[in-house]
């Protein structure tokens, strides 16, 4: 296993990057990646080994900006928000769960805490993916983003919650240092380095072709464009305005066009995420027809599933007053438990500029209770409507009710105890199921790991191309059934690596058998042709 070294990103080489819509309108590219998060910047570079990408990115650069790049200032992105141009954007979920979501290059990778750990062989087997790819996926992000777990410097509180977890029945054994979604307590993966600098999706860029990437900062996207020669609507390019709201102007910019008979275009890949890749495709003319019709968008294709079974891991955390301030660190212990139901973690955040909260976080690992993605409007700036139905299901309920008692009894721990230098918690009553199942009703939160929306099977195929249309992809988070391993990040930033590469294979495979005449083939590749009709 292959980590990163400790260079800081702003010693890489990056690609080219532009706020300036005027100089990219009109311009064409093999492929065009929507969203620069943790698949997008994943799929860019790996595309940019044998073809042209543009990168779209509705929010700036991470670089430069301590709130980003400073793990002691964890937090303090999520607290300055604004409608349209802030690093993190909220949004409220329809039953009033406040909600956080990325709006710069690395997406929420650059707001996150950073922990880093794999999702389990069941989870890969269950998706259907390649084993042995999705391992060399795995590595080639840990080789250049992911920093060693070491147990020798964990911080202060994190060393305290180690010592909690491991006096609690239910989080043991204790597994050491791991990438491995494995049972018990563990030590897992970071994005920041032992200087405490970040390491974001948008790094990986700098593992590409750079000359082969440019990358389109603070610019949405409207919708998709197509075209409707074929015996189905093809993909051709996307329509774009400024992030900032300053204007509605809008812009185009296109895929690379024909230039063989046998060979079209690429593609254009959604890698927006669970709530703007539903929300594009909608305003494209992709999904439910009567929702469409309400906002005059014309259905293209009615795709019914589109937004649906969208979903969120419930969350419960509790608050610790600590006697002593701490300097804010990120999570670098996870207790896995109840069959990988339940995960807890430990958090010393920021929650005020100078103030920082001591808690325990844990979530319902594999939700049953599913929501509903819909539009707003039409101004894809906006965030959709999105209902997650926390706790819907009466199983999810009974998860959160064991996960609140988890928590309980590691907040009653002797490590905790001795760290507060209090002997109050011995004689704390410990509350009924049915306390905890109204507790749980009551103060359900986000773990920021929503998922679905896009799913395999229903709006893209295998492949992740999305059904009745060609050209056109969905490679990001919105895809997935459940959110993989400790959490989601991983995972993502694999899948870029993962389906670019088979996008890789298969126009290879692909070309050498529809162009029998070697000449051809050689002409071909000179002039960077895509894929060939099948």
């Amino acid at each position: 296993m292959v980590f990163s070294s400790s260079a800081t990103s702003q010693e890489q080489k990056l690609p080219y990057m532009t706020v300036d819509v005027e100089e990219i309108s009109r311009q064409t590219f093999d492929y065009i990646v929507v969203g620069g998060g943790a698949s997008g910047c994943s799929l860019a570079a790996t595309l940019s080994n044998e073809f042209s990408v543009l990168l779209v990115e509705r929010g700036g650069s991470p670089y430069g900006n301590p709130l980003i790049s400073e793990s002691k200032n964890y937090g303090l992105a999520s607290m300055q928000t604004d409608e349209f141009s802030s690093i993190s954007q909220s949004f409220v979920s329809e039953e009033g769960v406040v909600n956080q979501r990325g709006r710069v290059l690395g997406g929420s990778t650059s707001i996150n805490s950073g922990f880093y750990s794999r999702a389990s062989k069941d989870f890969i087997e269950r998706i259907g993916w390649d084993e042995k790819l999705v391992r060399e996926a795995y590595e080639w992000v840990e080789s250049n983003i992911v920093f060693q777990p070491n147990g020798s410097n964990l911080s202060p509180w994190q060393s305290v919650a180690k010592e909690s977890f491991v006096e609690v029945e239910d989080l043991v054994p204790f597994n050491g240092a791991s990438l491995e979604h494995v049972a018990g307590t563990k030590i897992g993966g970071t994005i920041f380095d032992r200087y405490g600098k970040r390491h974001s999706a948008a790094d990986l860029l700098s593992a590409g072709n750079v000359n082969r990437i440019t990358v389109l900062l603070n610019s949405t996207v409207k919708n998709i464009i197509f075209n409707h020669n074929g015996k189905q609507p093809s993909a051709r390019g996307i329509r774009f305005m400024k992030t900032d709201g300053s204007d509605d102007k809008i812009y185009e910019v296109y895929l690379r066009p024909e230039k063989h008979s046998l060979l079209v275009s690429g593609d254009v890949v959604l890698s927006a995420g669970a709530l703007s890749s539903p929300q594009i495709l909608m305003l494209s003319g992709i999904g439910p027809h009567r929702h469409l019709k309400h906002f005059n968008v014309s259905t293209l294709i009615n795709l019914p599933e589109v937004g649906k079974s969208i979903k969120d891991n419930p969350c419960i955390s509790l608050l610790i007053d600590s006697p002593k301030t701490l300097i804010p660190d990120t999570p670098q212990i996870v207790g896995i438990t109840q069959d990988f139901q339940i995960i807890i973690q430990s958090v010393n955040r920021n929650v005020k500029l100078n103030e920082t909260k001591l808690m325990f976080v844990a979530k319902v690992a594999f939700p049953v209770s599913k929501g509903k993605l819909e539009l707003k409007n039409t101004d894809p700036r906006h965030n959709p409507s999105v209902r997650f139905n926390y706790l819907a299901e009466k199983r999810d309920l009974d998860k959160c009710i064991k996960m609140s008692h988890l928590i309980e009894n590691v907040a009653l721990t002797n490590s905790i105890n001795l760290f507060l230098k209090s002997k109050q918690n011995e004689t704390v009553k410990k509350s009924s199921s049915e306390e905890l199942g109204e507790r749980c009703k009551k103060n359900v939160r986000t773990y920021y790991h929503y998922h679905g929306g896009c799913g395999i099977g229903s709006v893209v195929d295998k492949d992740y191309k999305v059904y009745g249309v060609a050209g056109l992809r969905v490679i990001d988070g919105s895809t997935l059934p459940d959110s993989p391993g400790t959490n989601p990040m991983a995972t993502l930033l694999m899948l870029g690596r993962y389906q670019g590469m088979k996008i890789i294979k298969v126009r290879e495979a692909t070309l050498m058998n529809c162009v029998p005449n070697t000449a051809i083939k050689i002409s071909c590749w000179l002039v960077s042709l895509p894929r060939c009709y099948v």
